[in-house]
């Protein structure tokens, strides 16, 4: 029989982290989140501080005293040592992702769970850092992680099916549908939606029609919550960009190319409605909450 898995480490209190690991507490599992920045960190209580709140004033939960109680916020790495599975969720960079991996690996007990958020770094890369690759396994999550109940549950080369099995136990203890899917740049979900953003971007940038009337176009037209121009700046257009370039890596398919304009975008800083300009303009989000 499986271990359980009652105690969960999030490394990085930027939004993703927060959010998994508010989804994780909600849950009744003991959390502890890890940042080295004890401001980064006093940032990411206040972020889940506020979406509790927000909960219970919808009734969706009953308190927040509970939840809080359930989370650790700590400086030092070793904090985590005692978890039953860590994820991952820092900046998405190789450079930084892997000696994490290395430094996890020697620090958790065989039985733990070793996971990434990443949406574009391949598993088997991270899983190559460490000495028991069978225990890494991706499990993506969807922004904003207490609404979204999508987790894609990625397999890396050497992956135990007894890991896998664990995972997507852990995400319907927390209340998400896990689906399952090979180590390939993407997985499921964003190699399905990338190409049709990035065509959503390139009729904008030849003119062919306005942002409104693309993102019209498809709500009206095929029934879609939020247009493509809308959806990318709620993605993040850096995110995206690093997800095109990944892809187009890894298949080297003219359709996961990342436009020109998109580079243009993304090194002015218009990064979407986290910087308040993308395709479209937003208010600037109140100072507490504006760090992730």
């Amino acid at each position: 029989m499986s271990a359980p898995i009652d105690r969960v480490g999030v490394i990085g209190a930027g939004f993703m982290g927060s959010g998994i690991a508010e989804s994780t507490a909600k849950a009744g599992l003991e959390v502890v989140v890890h940042e080295p920045d004890r401001a980064a960190l006093d940032r990411s209580r206040e972020r889940i501080e506020q979406s509790l709140e927000k909960a219970v004033r919808g009734g969706k939960l009953q308190e927040a005293g509970p939840v809080l109680e359930r989370l650790a916020f700590e400086t030092e790495l070793d904090a985590v040592a005692g978890c039953d599975l860590v994820v991952e969720a820092v900046f998405e960079d190789p450079k930084v992702k892997g000696p994490l991996f290395r430094d996890l690996d020697a620090l958790l007990p065989d039985t733990a769970l070793l996971a990434s958020n990443t949406s574009s770094i391949p598993i088997a890369q991270l899983a190559s850092w460490t000495a028991n690759p069978q225990r890494v396994l991706g499990l993506h999550f969807f922004s904003p992680v207490p609404v979204m109940k999508l987790v894609e549950v990625v397999v890396g080369l050497d992956t135990s099916e007894e890991a896998v099995t664990r995972a997507e136990a852990f995400a319907r203890t927390i209340a998400k549908q896990p689906i399952r899917t090979k180590d390939r740049s993407g997985f499921i979900v964003n190699m399905l939606l990338v190409p049709y953003l990035m065509a959503a971007v390139r009729m904008y940038e030849e003119g062919f029609a306005s942002r409104e009337d693309i993102d019209q176009g498809m709500k009206l037209g095929a029934g879609h919550p939020m247009g493509p121009l809308t959806l990318c700046d709620f993605i993040g257009l850096d995110v995206l960009y690093a997800v095109c370039d990944s892809l187009y890596e890894e298949f080297k398919r003219p359709e996961y190319a990342p436009p020109p304009l998109l580079k243009r975008m993304v090194v002015s800083g218009h990064h979407g409605r986290k910087t308040g300009r993308g395709f479209y303009e937003y208010a600037p989000a109140p100072q507490r909450a504006a760090a992730g």
